[in-house]
Order: structure tokens, then sequence, then C-alpha cells
């Protein structure tokens, strides 16, 4: 456990850190992420100045708007927002008036803030990772346990599904499914609706290495014990054979969300995933298929670093949970 926390320390921290700036993504967002002010357009990221032009020390921060400097005020009212979905409340972390005229990140073609958009686009992006890997881990679990304890003509059908589903080109099925689906859907309908199919074509992996523990720990010689006392096969399964397999399941788990979350970026990048005005880390890199956005509007890049810091910060979580599993 030692060997565990000392190296899951720092991508555990990070983790926790975005998590909770994209749960209190209205609270921290300056700005409504679909506000715009097309006379901002593509502004660079602004700084945050202590000095101002004649050298003079503030103790308040200010940004510089138009050559004006705009003091920095904490806990000022803006835009409504659903604060954990549940309240409608006003007060936003920072703000320099109405709009806030701070943009941390710079602005898209529309003039909208960067930071906002990227902190409501983590919710899209790692809600899809999250729910799609507990639909893949849990019937990976189930599909896994019942082929390896129960064996025969339930084993032969679950596995030979099993190798047609990691035979099937995911990033391509997913593409054809999305072109199926009307265009006219919702955001939440179509994110939904990527959730539900990126999460049924992963359980095929998990499903296997379940599988492979339960053929092993159904012969050990407790499982016999328990079976001529009695027990029944649910007793079996789950006192015996499920939790030898949890530490593989978190392992998976933290290897397909970064996976997932990188679906969903590129069928948002392409068009098919998550749609404007909803904002997502896919359709934000949307205009960098503009060669003049990619040349003069470097920031626009930012949210591919996110992702790749996010990602980073998973395989490496998960690359923790395998040298734990060695160490025991």
């Amino acid at each position: 456990m030692k060997q565990f926390w000392g190296s899951a320390r720092l991508p555990i921290s990070l983790l926790v850190i975005l998590h909770l700036a994209v749960v209190l993504a209205g609270f921290l967002s300056p700005d409504d992420p679909a506000w715009q002010d097309r006379k901002s357009a593509l502004l660079a990221p602004m700084g945050i100045h202590f000095l101002d032009t004649r050298g003079e020390f503030h103790l308040r921060p200010f940004v510089t708007v138009e050559g004006e400097n705009r003091l920095i005020r904490f806990f000022v009212e803006g835009s409504p927002y659903r604060l954990l979905g549940l309240w409608t409340v006003r007060t936003h972390l920072f703000g320099a008036g109405q709009p806030s005229y701070i943009h941390l990140m710079g602005t898209d073609e529309f003039g909208r803030d960067q930071f906002s958009r990227v902190l409501w686009g983590g919710q899209s992006s790692l809600t899809t990772g999250w729910l799609a890997t507990v639909i893949s881990v849990s019937l990976g679990m189930l599909l896994g346990l019942v082929a390896g304890f129960f064996g025969g003509w339930r084993d032969a059908i679950i596995m030979r599904s099993a190798e047609l589903f990691l035979a099937l080109p995911w990033l391509y099925l997913l593409l054809a499914v999305r072109a199926f689906l009307p265009l006219s859907l919702s955001s939440g309908a179509t994110a939904l609706a990527l959730i539900t199919v990126i999460g049924v074509v992963g359980w095929a992996r998990p499903a296997r290495l379940v599988r492979g523990i339960t053929l092993s720990v159904k012969e050990r010689d407790y499982v016999y014990a328990a079976r001529g006392f009695g027990a029944s096969a649910w007793y079996l399964l789950t006192r015996h054979c499920l939790p030898a397999t949890y530490s593989v399941l978190a392992t998976q788990a933290a290897l397909l969300i970064p996976q997932y979350i990188l679906a969903e970026v590129t069928l948002s990048f392409v068009g098919l995933g998550v749609g404007e005005p909803a904002p997502s880390w896919g359709n934000l890199l949307t205009p960098l298929r503009q060669v003049s956005v990619l040349t003069s509007a470097w920031w626009m890049a930012l949210p591919a670093l996110i992702v790749m810091i996010t990602s980073w910060c998973f395989l490496r979580l998960e690359n923790a949970l395998v040298n734990s599993t060695r160490w025991k």
C-alpha cells in the first residue's frame, strides 16, 4: 500500500483537483460558456497583474481590457447556473464586471471564454468516460463471472462474442452508429447515445480477465469446502469469486476511462459527438481544423493539453494499481 500511494499520489491529486473543478464549473467559471462577444473573438489569454504601467503595486490583482485596468473581484454576482444540478445560484468565484472581461485561456472565434468552456466541457467528456466505463466493467464482470463459473455452452457463447467485439474496429463502429442517429438529437441525447454505445462495445476485455480469475478461484480448496457444505452458486460467486476480481476491475477502469474520453473527444472533434452550443473537450478543438486558427491562435489547443494530462493521470494510476498487485 505504501508503494502504491508513493507512485499514485501525484496522479490522484491532479485527478481530484480536476474533477472538483469540473463539478464546480459554474462557480469557478467567470462567464456563461454560451455567452458570445463577437468583438472579442480570438483574444489571447489575459495576464493577471499587480503592477500597473507606472510601476505601482496594487494589493488587488487586475486585468487590462482595451487599455483600462479592471480590478478582479471575488464572490461576484454573474450569470445564473445550477450548483451540483440542484440549486440555481449566481455567485462566481471571481470576475471583473458584467460580463467578467477575464479570459484566462483566451476566447474562441465567437468571443466565448475558453476557460469557462473548458470547465463546462469537462462535464461532458469526463461523464462520458466514467459512465461508459461503468457500463463496460459491469457487463464484463457479469459475463466473465458467468462464463468462468458455469462454463459449458455459456462460456463458449460469451467468449466467442468477446472475440467478435475485440476484432471489431470500435472507432469505425462508433462513427457508423453515430451516422445512423438523427442529426436533430439534442446534445444530452447524443451524449447518452455515445455513452451507451461506447460502454457496450468495451465489455469484452474485462470479461476475459474476470473469466480467467473465476476459473482459477473456483478450483481452490476453500471453494470446494464451501460447496461441500451446501453453499449456493450465488454465495460462491459473491463471496469468493467476485472479491478476487476487484483489483483487475479497478485496473481496467483506470485504463478504459481515458480511452473513452478520447473516443468522445474524437467524435466531437469531427462533428459526430456532442454538438454546439454545449461544450465538450472535443468540440472545443474543432476550430483547429481551420489553418488560420491553428497558426494564429495557439491557445485554442489548450483543451488538448488538458486531455493529455487527464489521460496521463489515469494511465499512471493504472500502472500503480498493476504494480500494487505484483507487490502483493
